[in-house]
């Protein structure tokens, strides 16, 4: 049984910070962007305007079986034997049918006048269509109106609110404008981020390490992320310890970028190039009661949001998923939502108590979650084989295994 504690704890609470996020980024919004996008460039993207149905959907009635079209009103209780009509093939407008015949119909057909069911083929007898042309009649049992008919309009009607502004547009949603008749959309423009990575000891991937450097994973781990959430990404390279370096770099892009985020260079430490270099802008840099991703700086940069992340690979990762994805997905309607569930802990697990606590875990199909790796934001292998973030709310010290917690497929 999980522990409460109520203990105090300095800093923003991660609800908080999000809200801070938000905030800034209405600022984006409220400037309207948009543009609009053939469905077949429009994947991934959000919704900038309702979309009313033109047309009804279907737009006319039609059979949801191959069988026969008929009026209930010909057929007796005990099944009557009706003469055979033309049949009626998809994507022609039939001809009414007259009283005691039955229409061969394929499935998707154009329901004729004066029929109002349809019975499947495998119900008549004989149990197959007769050949055109031929003379023939067919036995069929009692139905009833309605019967394996689609009604138009019975998907959606037009004028009804088809997709709300801020949906995230997937297959299913395209199909369903297409379906309307509609080829295009209007979309949120596609936002841009200047990524910046700092620090003297990071080194390019491919490059040899001297004693003392580690290769740099975030411009990897978070472009990717970025990238999959529908973002544009600008990362020009590393950014070594020199404020006046990273102020230039930040001028140069101002027009360019829609926000900008960076990762190290946060903390309180001497040589925080990111602090140094922002210090005559209106950032705030502070910690959230966080596990990892404590430490953020927020506000903006000659005007342009900017997000400043801690520099280990997990923390920076967790900020982005805490904050900056769900806000984006909230605001814009894309990236899409995290899928969010519960799961019930593998093995026990501590977590400091004036802290929200993101821990990585892999969920197994029997609902059950197994923790990878410790709770410190440098394990990007653990990270690497995690399918989920898995999330201990501020005032948990503890909680056993069986336990359910709160987890975010990834």
């Amino acid at each position: 049984m999980h522990s409460q504690s109520h203990q105090q704890h300095s800093g923003a609470t991660p609800q908080q910070h999000r809200e801070r996020v938000r905030e800034l980024l209405a600022g984006l919004l409220a400037q309207g962007a948009t543009e609009e996008l053939p469905l077949s460039k429009a994947l991934g993207r959000g919704l900038a305007t309702d979309i009313m149905a033109p047309v009804d959907l279907p737009p006319f009635a039609n059979s949801q079986m191959d069988g026969f079209a008929v009026s209930s009103r010909d057929i007796d209780d005990g099944g009557t034997e009706l003469r055979v009509s033309a049949a009626i093939p998809a994507g022609l407008a039939p001809a009414p049918l007259e009283p005691g015949m039955a229409a061969p119909i394929m499935t998707g057909a154009m329901m004729p006048d004066g029929a109002d069911a349809v019975v499947p083929v495998e119900r008549a007898e004989p149990a197959v269509f007769p050949e055109p042309g031929s003379n023939s009649s067919v036995r069929l049992p009692k139905t009833v109106a309605g019967t394996f008919v689609r009604p138009a309009g019975s998907d959606i009607r037009a004028g009804q609110l088809a997709l709300r502004a801020g949906t995230f547009l997937g297959p299913g949603q395209l199909g369903l404008l297409a379906a309307l008749g509609l080829d295009s959309a209007v979309v949120y423009r596609q936002l841009t981020v200047l990524l910046i990575t700092t620090g003297d000891e990071v080194v390019e991937p491919g490059r040899k390490l001297a004693a003392g450097q580690i290769y740099d994973a975030n411009a990897a781990l978070l472009g990717a992320a970025m990238r999959q959430a529908g973002l544009r990404v600008i990362h020009p390279g590393i950014v070594p310890d020199k404020p006046g370096q990273l102020q230039e770099l930040l001028l140069e892009h101002q027009a360019s970028v829609d926000l900008i985020v960076s990762s190290g260079g946060v903390s309180k430490g001497a040589y925080e190039v990111v602090r140094q270099a922002l210090a005559g802008q209106p950032v705030s840099f502070g910690h959230v009661s966080m596990q990892p991703g404590g430490p953020q700086g927020i506000g903006t940069c000659h005007g342009i949001p900017f997000f400043g992340f801690p520099g280990n690979p997990v923390s920076s990762l967790v900020s982005f998923e805490m904050f900056l994805r769900p806000v984006l997905s909230d605001l814009f309607g894309a990236p899409q939502p995290r899928p969010v569930t519960r799961a019930r802990l593998a093995e026990g697990l501590s977590s400091p108590a004036g802290k929200h606590q993101v821990r990585r875990g892999t969920v197994a199909p029997d609902g059950t979650v197994r923790l990878e790796g410790g709770e410190s934001s440098h394990l990007v292998h653990a990270l690497a084989l995690s399918n989920a973030l898995v999330h201990v709310p501020l005032g948990t010290a503890s909680l056993a295994a069986g336990e359910e917690v709160e987890v975010w497929m990834l």
